[in-house]
């Protein structure tokens, strides 16, 4: 019988995942920054329903809005939402707790789940690896930093192409391999 998860454990397992794919593959070129800086908090939750969840969540965006010594969160939910379309479903309301809270425009929620899937794409489909992660996560963005990362990066809008082919020319074996590895642990 595998021994249940820390916490520890979980935030150790999305650390090398941004550390690997995020950062190592270089999907998101403006993570390294954040990353080499230690700006980046990583937060489990132990929510169990999707209204302790968007509680969780207007925890963290308080607290951003409290700690400018942190550039992004990456809230890490693995109890709830482990249902990819469940989850999809809940951005929703995560989008609409940010205007409830006034934080619309201020911060944005990127997505990720271990079965992440883009519409109109096939669940094994290896583009679909770019937002896949070990665990369900939401990550907490500060729009402000966001738009100025992108202005300071030249072609900004081929990311999502450029990744699209880099997922595509390593293939849904060696990518699935890659995460995995992420989650594995020295006994």
């Amino acid at each position: 019988m595998p021994k249940p998860l820390k916490n520890e454990d979980i935030v150790t397992a999305v650390e090398r995942w941004v550390s690997e794919m995020v950062v190592g593959l270089n999907l998101c070129p403006f993570a390294k920054r954040e990353w080499v800086g230690q700006r980046i908090r990583f937060v489990t939750t132990d929510a169990q329903t999707p209204e302790q969840l968007l509680d969780a969540l207007q925890a963290e965006l308080a607290r951003l809005d409290h700690d400018p010594s942190v550039e992004t969160t990456v809230l890490i939910h693995p109890q709830v939402l482990t249902d990819f379309f469940d989850y999809n479903e809940f951005l929703g309301a995560a989008d609409e707790l940010l205007v409830q809270t006034q934080y619309e425009g201020i911060y944005q929620i990127a997505s990720f789940h271990p079965n992440y899937q883009f519409a109109g794409t096939d669940v094994d489909d290896a583009e679909n690896f770019t937002n896949r992660s070990p665990y369900p996560l939401l990550h907490l963005l500060r729009e402000d930093s966001l738009a100025q990362a992108i202005v300071d990066y030249p072609d900004a809008s081929e990311i999502p192409a450029r990744n699209i082919a880099l997922m595509n020319q390593m293939g849904r074996a060696q990518l699935a391999a890659l995460l995995l590895a992420c989650t594995a642990w020295d006994e």
